[in-house]
């Protein structure tokens, strides 16, 4: 109780400066150990935020720099922004679909984080935005225990994390809370649409959508509302049109569209 009130008063008198994201990291970090801190804000599919990161420049490439290239629009943690996930903390695996650590974005980019497991403290904000403080951790994945200590410090991160970035919206734009919606439902459509654009049908491009975002033939099929065979045909059929043979090829192929159409 002692280091919760101790963290939570160096909090308080940092509202509104710049040393605030290290120490609310630290005041984190008191609680539960951990190795980084990315602070992300999300608004739409608008290219994500960095708040704060304390990445050493190596990885800061991969973690930052590279996500905000295109892999965020496969990212868990922000597909559940847009899907209106409660605010509160989640584990990746919480969220990530049933096949995501099979997947390609979890081979192709994830797994080059090196991480063990990372969680995540979702916070609304106004306008429609989202701030999301991300805890790593690369030897170890965090207990039972660490999990619900951190979340006795929930309502502390959520109301001053809203009063420090409570103008987030209008930093991604001064139309925030108006467009949000139809701008994130536009631009990961065009992404989608645009991949494969006069070779692959709808329906290839929605099988397409859904695998590169951790599915499986089975629950796409659920999704779509068809058989895990036609899903799989759906597939031989993509990668022939494609002239390709993996799921890392279609990944590739799928990452370098977004860069050439400039999805932001």
């Amino acid at each position: 109780m002692r280091r919760l009130i101790e963290a939570t008063g160096a909090l308080v008198d940092a509202l509104g400066t710049e040393s605030f994201p290290p120490i609310l990291s630290d005041a984190l970090q008191r609680i539960s150990p951990f190795d980084y801190t990315v602070i992300f804000g999300y608004f739409g599919a608008a290219r994500p935020m960095d708040l704060y990161d304390d990445f050493p420049w190596g990885k800061r490439k991969v973690f930052v720099e590279d996500y905000q290239e295109g892999p965020y629009l496969l990212d868990p943690f922000y597909l559940a922004c847009g899907n209106k996930v409660d605010p509160g903390l989640y584990r990746i695996k919480d969220l990530a679909p049933d096949r995501f650590f099979q997947g390609e974005y979890f081979r192709s980019y994830y797994a080059r984080t090196g991480l063990a497991e990372e969680i995540g403290y979702f916070i609304e904000m106004p306008g429609d935005a989202t701030v999301v403080v991300s805890l790593m951790r690369a030897e170890k994945s965090f207990s039972a225990k660490d999990l619900r200590q951190l979340g006795e410090f929930w309502p502390v991160v959520r109301a001053i994390c809203q009063r420090h970035w409570g103008d987030l919206a209008a930093r991604f734009g001064a139309d925030a809370q108006a467009t949000s919606d139809a701008r994130m439902h536009k631009s990961i459509e065009l992404a989608f649409t645009n991949f494969g654009e006069g070779v692959l049908t709808p329906r290839e491009r929605q099988v397409v959508e859904f695998t590169l975002k951790g599915h499986s033939a089975d629950a796409v099929g659920r999704i779509l509302e068809i058989s895990p065979g036609t899903v799989r045909i759906h597939r031989r059929n993509v990668y022939s049109k494609l002239q390709i043979r993996s799921q890392g090829e279609l990944f590739s192929k799928f990452i370098n569209t977004m860069a050439s159409a400039n999805v932001r």
